[in-house]
């Protein structure tokens, strides 16, 4: 090639990608179908059903407290000499086909509206870490309410993540009732994204309803469009219950606040060491939260909130990055799909503590199963480090490239006349022989295509002349940048103030504000 081709396809690339940077706007919207990638075959499927409805009726739950007892019982469930909870079959049957499907979860936006069910993909954050990785001491140090809320607004500026769990503990609060209540403010201010939260202690649900209902402006209003989810662990593995969680949900289903009935076991420690066994145990523990909430609030939106994590063998210690644990999370999506139930998974849990190679390849796989899994709301996927013990402010500006690529992914190809491009082919092998300067090319340049905002690719001369930084020191910067600028401000004055007339809200209106 002579210096003038080069020069010339140089040009050509400049134009092109400033062609893009102007005119092109949001990389990509939610809610793409997935379900291609099934690790289980279709004839197991049924195989599991039945030992998932064994496991319910014949083996059943322990540890109920007597709210799950007197609903279920009452609904023709059995309780055992030894006092273990059993689910009927008929029972079992009755809530699978009564279970609400195919509902929205709503942004305070109305433009970030989750439409859940048939395998549409949509991935956020979440976690609940207790430590954060310092943006300006690159160290980790216990996280606070201040941090949490920073969180919030930096995943709200984030096209490619679609929602906010609470991904950090505010460990600065001083009781229990002070960080429920200043959990959910938090989220709820710095993002119009929908929040998932949690609660503690079942009293103080109502007081987190009400903050939803006074922002909504009605309790009704809240319930057509609920903004906030709550996240929920009722069952313990292996087949236990948490009393202190079902009395959480039970409030929360009454209250019309949807929840995620969540099974977080570990395989090899508190699920079977196999596969198929794991992803059995998951999927009834998930269920029997759902039934009794489904019981208590016949209307009530439940998400079936499967989590099998992987323990590591050698050490007993969580992994969240595995490969195994990928394939078992997919593996619930796929049975959630066949239940044609509403989903989340956890994906995006890397075990590395920065984000770094290791965790890119983790996250990237975690994710990219679950998404082509059909899972519908894929929690962690964003911003998470060191097994969901720590979070990284700038890892959420990384991975929003990479949901990006992912979501992408999902896309199917459309094969036609036009796309095939014979006409084009044969013009342009007779004529400039490029495609670049052609219409279709312009156009499809801002419809076909999702652009990195931090990854680099730029020529090798083109990086080292702009310092060759690495992806971590440009998302700090990005990160930093976001930070100083973007002050959410969906929740009114008088909204505002009213909350914190009614609720003892810690995050100062400084912090919420550019100095």
């Amino acid at each position: 090639m002579s210096d003038n081709e080069s020069r010339a396809r140089k040009k050509r690339r400049r134009r092109v990608s400033n062609e893009v940077r102007t005119r092109v706007g949001r990389p990509l919207s939610s809610g793409i179908a997935g379900g291609r990638y099934q690790p289980l075959n279709p004839g197991d499927l049924p195989v599991i059903d039945q030992a998932v409805r064994s496991i319910l009726s014949e083996v059943g739950m322990a540890e109920a407290p007597e709210i799950v007892i007197d609903h279920v019982t009452r609904a023709g469930g059995s309780l055992d000499a030894d006092g273990r909870l059993h689910f009927s079959a008929d029972l079992i049957e009755q809530a699978l086909a009564g279970f609400a499907r195919d509902f929205s979860l709503c942004g305070q936006n109305p433009g970030h509206d989750l439409r859940l069910g048939g395998g549409r993909v949509h991935v956020g954050s979440g976690g609940a870490a207790p430590m954060l990785l310092d943006l300006d001491s690159g160290r980790y140090r216990e996280s606070t309410l201040r941090d949490l809320y920073d969180a919030a607004r930096l995943v709200d500026s984030l096209d490619n993540i679609h929602f906010f769990s609470r991904s950090l503990v505010a460990r600065d609060m001083p009781d229990l009732r002070s960080l429920d209540i200043n959990t959910a403010y938090a989220c709820l201010a710095g993002t119009s994204k929908h929040v998932f939260s949690s609660v503690s202690l079942a009293a103080h649900v109502a007081e987190v309803a009400e903050m939803c209902y006074r922002i909504a402006g009605a309790r009704d209003a809240f319930v057509e469009r609920p903004f906030l989810s709550l996240n929920i662990n009722p069952p313990v593995p292996p087949l236990r219950f948490d009393p202190g969680s079902c009395e959480v949900l039970a409030e929360a289903v009454r209250l019309g606040i949807p929840v995620h009935s969540n099974t977080f076991g570990q395989m090899g420690a508190s699920s079977p060491v196999t596969m198929a066994g794991t992803i059995a145990q998951t999927i009834a523990e998930t269920l029997s939260g759902m039934i009794f909430a489904w019981l208590v609030n016949p209307q009530s939106k439940v998400i079936f909130g499967t989590r099998p994590m992987l323990t590591d063998l050698r050490t007993g210690a969580m992994s969240g990055g595995s490969a195994e644990g990928a394939v078992a999370m997919a593996a619930t999506a796929q049975m959630a799909n066949y239940y044609r139930l509403p989903s989340s998974t956890i994906a995006g849990a890397t075990d590395s503590k920065l984000a770094d190679a290791q965790s890119g390849y983790e996250k990237c796989l975690t994710v990219t199963l679950a998404a082509q899994a059909g899972s519908n709301l894929i929690t962690q996927a964003a911003g998470m480090q060191a097994s969901l013990m720590g979070c990284a402010l700038e890892s959420y500006v990384i991975d929003n490239d990479m949901l990006g690529a992912i979501m992408k992914s999902l896309s199917p190809i459309e094969v036609s006349n036009e796309t095939l491009a014979l006409d084009a082919i044969d013009e342009v092998v007779h004529g400039e022989g490029h495609f670049l300067g052609r219409p279709e090319t312009l156009e499809r340049m801002q419809s076909d295509f999702v652009y990195p905002e931090i990854g680099d690719r730029r020529s090798i001369d083109e990086w080292q002349a702009e310092g060759g930084k690495d992806i971590r020191e440009v998302a700090r910067e990005r990160t930093r940048q976001i930070l100083r600028q973007h002050y959410p401000d969906h929740l009114i004055s008088g909204t505002d103030a009213g909350l914190r007339s009614r609720f003892d809200i810690l995050l100062p209106r400084s912090a919420m504000e550019a100095s």
